[in-house]
C-alpha cells in the first residue's frame, strides 16, 4: 500500500469523494489530477460498459476556454480542421499539432457561442500553448480554464439514465453535439460523446462545488439499469481501436500515422499551426501507420508500460503501443505503430517481458 501526498500540483476532482465511496482502488495522473482506473473488479467493470451503463469521473478532461471577439479565429489557428461551418451546440474532434505537424493533443472542440469555445483536452498543457499563440498573434481573446468538470455515462443503457434525468431530448442529440441545461438547478452541458464505442454522454459540470450531488443524482437514477462505477476502459478502447494521445503516440507522431487523416483539412488557412508541415506529410505519405496486432498465444496480459519493439523477418519495424486481453475475442490484442510497408496479415514477432511473442497484423478496430 502507498499513499498520495497532497500537492498544489495535484488538484482534486469534484467527484473524488464520490469515487472513494464507490470503492476506487487505483488512479493515474492526468492533467495534474487523479483519474480513477479501477474499482477492483476489472472484468465486471468491462462487461458493465459493454452491456449496461458505467459512471466515470473524467474531470481530468480539462477545458481550455477561448472567449472574445477572436475566439473563433484562435480556434481555427490551433486546429487543422475546417471550423467555418461549426454551429453553436456542435462539437468536433480536432487533432492539434505543433509547427512540425506533430500531434500535441486531440481534444473535442465545443462551440458554445460565436465568441466562446471549449477545447476538452487530453493529457498535455494546451492552456499554455493556446495562450502563447493568442499573445503572439495579437488576438483579442481571453484564454482560461473554466470551472468545468466532465462526468461520463457510457454503455448501451446510458441513454436511458440520461434521458430519465434530463428528458427525452437527449435521445435526439447527434454525436458530438451538446446542449446547456440545468439538472436540479446545477448548471451543466450535456454532450453525446465519450471515450468508448458503446454509446453514452458526457455531463460537463459547471460548478465544482456540486460534484458529489451530481454524481448522486445519476447514480440514483441509474439503479433501474444496473449502473455502477467505471473508468475509460483499457480493454474496450483497444477492442474499439480508440487512440490514446501520449499512449499510442510519441514525440514524432503525426495525425496521418494514427488514422486521423479524415480530421485534417489541408485547405484551412495558411496561418493554421502546422498546416504547411501536414500538407508536406500528406504529399509524401506517412512513414508509419497504425494497425492491430493479434498475439498467437500466452496468458492474458496485464496493462502496463509498453512500447514493445515489433520485428518482421528479424528487423525492427515498429512498436506495440498497448496490449490487452480481449474478453470477447479471448486473445491478447494491441496496436502497432509500424512501418507503412507492412500490411494486414503480416506475421510479426513482439518482444515482451524479455521473450519473443509471435503474432500477426490486423485491421482496426478489432470489434
Amino acid at each position: 500500500m502507498f499513499g498520495i501526498t497532497p500537492s498544489a500540483r495535484l488538484r482534486p476532482s469534484p467527484y473524488f469523494e464520490a469515487t472513494l465511496a464507490e470503492g476506487v482502488c487505483a488512479f493515474t495522473t492526468y492533467n495534474h489530477m487523479l483519474m480513477p482506473t479501477s474499482y477492483g473488479k476489472p472484468e465486471e467493470e468491462y462487461w458493465r460498459i459493454i452491456n449496461g451503463v458505467s459512471q466515470w469521473d473524467v474531470a481530468c478532461e480539462r477545458q481550455v476556454q477561448l472567449r472574445g471577439p477572436d475566439a473563433g479565429k484562435l480556434a481555427q489557428i490551433l486546429a487543422p480542421r475546417d471550423l467555418s461551418k461549426c454551429a453553436v451546440g456542435q462539437g468536433k474532434y480536432v487533432p492539434l499539432c505543433n509547427h512540425d505537424g506533430i500531434l500535441i493533443n486531440d481534444p473535442i472542440l465545443l462551440k458554445l457561442a460565436d465568441d466562446l469555445y471549449w477545447l476538452s483536452i487530453a493529457d498535455s498543457n494546451i492552456w499554455f500553448w493556446a495562450r502563447a499563440i493568442a499573445a503572439e498573434r495579437g488576438l483579442n481573446v481571453e484564454v482560461s480554464e473554466p470551472d468545468v468538470s466532465p462526468m461520463a455515462l457510457q454503455g448501451p443503457k446510458a441513454v436511458e439514465v440520461v434521458a430519465h434525468v434530463c428528458g427525452d431530448w437527449v435521445r435526439d442529440l447527434k454525436y458530438f453535439w451538446f446542449r446547456e441545461t440545468l439538472i436540479e438547478g446545477i448548471p451543466v452541458v450535456v454532450a453525446r460523446s465519450g471515450w468508448s464505442k458503446q454509446g453514452g454522454y458526457e455531463i460537463y459540470l459547471r460548478d465544482g462545488s456540486q460534484g458529489a450531488r451530481l454524481w448522486a443524482i445519476f447514480k440514483e437514477a441509474g439503479h433501474a439499469w444496473g449502473i455502477g462505477p467505471g473508468n475509460p476502459n483499457w480493454c474496450e478502447r483497444v477492442e474499439s481501436g480508440l487512440i490514446s494521445y501520449g499512449g499510442d503516440s510519441d514525440e514524432t507522431t503525426n495525425p496521418f500515422e494514427l488514422r486521423m487523416g479524415k480530421y485534417i483539412d489541408l485547405h484551412v488557412p495558411d496561418d493554421t499551426i502546422g498546416i504547411h508541415a501536414l500538407r508536406r506529410i500528406a504529399a509524401e505519405g506517412p512513414k508509419r501507420h497504425s494497425l492491430g496486432v493479434v498475439l498467437d498465444a500466452g496468458d492474458p496480459v496485464k496493462p502496463g508500460f509498453l512500447w514493445n519493439p515489433i520485428f518482421k523477418d528479424g528487423v525492427k519495424v515498429g512498436d506495440l503501443t498497448n496490449c490487452a486481453f480481449s474478453y470477447r475475442l479471448q486473445k491478447n490484442i494491441g496496436f502497432a505503430l509500424i512501418a507503412s510497408q507492412t500490411v494486414i496479415g503480416d506475421p510479426v514477432d513482439v518482444m515482451m517481458d524479455g521473450r519473443m511473442q509471435t503474432g500477426s497484423l490486423s485491421d482496426l478496430p478489432f470489434l
